[in-house]
């Protein structure tokens, strides 16, 4: 899929995400404690200006950059999977992590990791990979990225709890200094 033929799902992945993430109750919609909104609901919400269809909101969710696993659908449910400014958190199952896990960022983050590890910032969650490309993909965002080496498997042992997102997205609380590493060098 090309850049031009996937613009329409780029926009409507723009909508949802600001819906589910940030909007729900703005927009009227209920939201469980699990994050998931009735897709019924979120089509009323959303298609007054722009409709929208159940197909298009399925294919948002399974072609548009499925290695990410933005949204999951769950029996005419939909939820973001993460990325939340929500009041409540969204839950996930806390689950022992794969030994080694990525984490991009900006060069200018890095001396407040530096001095306090990973913290989620304005988020639920600290964002963590399990590919360095993808990694490497979302630090990039907010300048030139740096890739930091989470040694997750010492993370968890020093009773860091990290929550499952999907098989690409790991999630945690905080992830210690101690455990990080830049690239293939010890955090200075």
């Amino acid at each position: 899929m090309s850049d031009t033929d996937d613009r329409p799902l780029r926009q409507l992945s723009k909508r949802l995400s600001w819906a589910l993430r940030h909007a729900a109750a703005e927009l009227g919609l209920l939201i469980d404690p699990e994050g998931f909104v009735a897709i019924d609901d979120l089509i009323k919400a959303l298609g007054s200006d722009r409709p929208m269809t159940r197909a298009q909101i399925a294919e948002v969710v399974t072609a548009l950059a499925p290695e990410k696993q933005r949204f999951e659908i769950r029996d005419g449910w939909i939820r973001a999977n993460y990325g939340h400014s929500l009041a409540t958190r969204i839950e996930h199952p806390n689950r022992p992590p794969p030994p080694l896990l990525f984490h991009g960022t900006s060069l200018a983050a890095l001396p407040a990791i530096k001095l306090d590890g990973l913290r989620p910032m304005n988020r639920q969650y600290v964002h963590l990979c399990t590919d360095p490309d993808l990694a490497t993909q979302v630090g990039a965002r907010h300048g030139p990225p740096v890739l930091l080496r989470v040694n997750a498997a010492a993370a968890h042992r020093a009773h860091v709890p990290f929550y499952c997102a999907n098989p690409h997205f790991w999630l945690a609380d905080h992830v210690p200094r101690s455990s990080l590493n830049i690239a293939d060098h010890p955090m200075p």
